[in-house]
């Protein structure tokens, strides 16, 4: 039943402040994140000053995530598909073989026409990985886009990921998938895992709210949220179910919580809700009892 590591995501330019504060409350992994830029960030340096700080408390790195726009290469995504080298490059000094974030998406064009820029980034960036034994992930966070434009990230749905995987066929391309994206866009998330389970290389641990009394009233386009990004614990997904089918498929990987969403358990209680994910998921792994003798 240990074989689901739950943790959290951790900036990884706060990490060296952030890990020692959390680790004492039970986190089994961490997932460093980045956002557009490692910048100058000593990679090499934060790995060894990492794993020293979790090496104590018997937790790991399960993987490293850059967020932004690889396939534009301009504005404040100029680096960002350096950034995906850095960390492939960097990976096994931090114990993981997992590299994650956006794929990337040609600005205001509809999905199917970044499909080819796809193919020319991830393909060298996916030989630069298969190298070095690393795999790559990608959310499936629209942010903000649609199938017609959008500026970020084209892995957001299953039409998606059939015209990326049918493009660019490599086993070691999967998806770093969480329920509360697909609830956003009222797609029922547990069937997608159960088909797609074998293509989740690690799941982002945040779930979703349907409020589906304002969606009968005044649909999704009036005045009123119908949908809440929820830490695990106070959402509509059943975890339980969720532990199955991926227990079913064989997955190995991590569930790490992602925090600074959730309307209620955020600011002075953000590590409250963060804390209580972590219990209320591990209840749902099961707690492992040896069979007597």
């Amino acid at each position: 039943m240990q074989n689901i590591r739950i943790g959290t995501l951790v900036g990884g330019n706060d990490a060296l402040r952030v890990l020692p504060q959390i680790v004492p409350y039970g986190f089994e992994t961490f997932s460093l994140t980045f956002w557009q830029t490692t910048g100058s960030t000593n990679l090499k340096e934060l790995a060894l000053r990492v794993t020293d700080v979790l090496a104590e408390r018997g937790a790991t790195i399960s993987g490293l995530e850059i967020f932004g726009n690889p396939l534009t290469g301009t504005g404040d995504h100029a680096d960002t598909r350096a950034s995906w080298e850095r960390l492939i490059d960097h990976a096994h000094l931090f114990g993981t073989d997992l590299v994650g974030g956006f794929t990337g998406r040609l600005p205001g064009l509809p999905l199917e026409a970044s499909i080819p820029k796809y193919v020319e980034v991830f393909g060298e960036l996916g030989k630069r990985a298969a190298d070095q034994g690393v795999r790559l992930c990608f959310e499936n966070c629209a942010m903000d886009g649609s199938w017609k434009e959008g500026d970020w990230n084209i892995a957001h749905g299953p039409a998606a990921w059939e015209l990326m995987w049918d493009a660019l066929p490599l086993e070691h391309l999967g998806l770093e998938w969480e329920p509360c994206h697909q609830m956003v866009a009222l797609i029922d998330p547990l069937p997608q895992l159960r088909k797609w389970a074998h293509k989740v290389f690690q799941v982002h641990g945040k779930d979703a709210t349907i409020a589906w009394d304002v969606i009968r009233e005044s649909g999704i386009y009036g005045p009123k949220p119908y949908v809440w990004h929820r830490t695990p614990g106070f959402g509509d997904t059943n975890w339980t179910d969720v532990f199955t089918i991926l227990q079913q498929a064989g997955f190995t990987g991590a569930i790490n919580i992602e925090g600074f969403h959730d309307p209620i358990y955020r600011d002075e209680l953000e590590m409250t809700g963060q804390v209580h994910a972590l219990h209320y998921l591990k209840n749902c792994r099961g707690l492992f009892v040896p069979n007597p003798v």
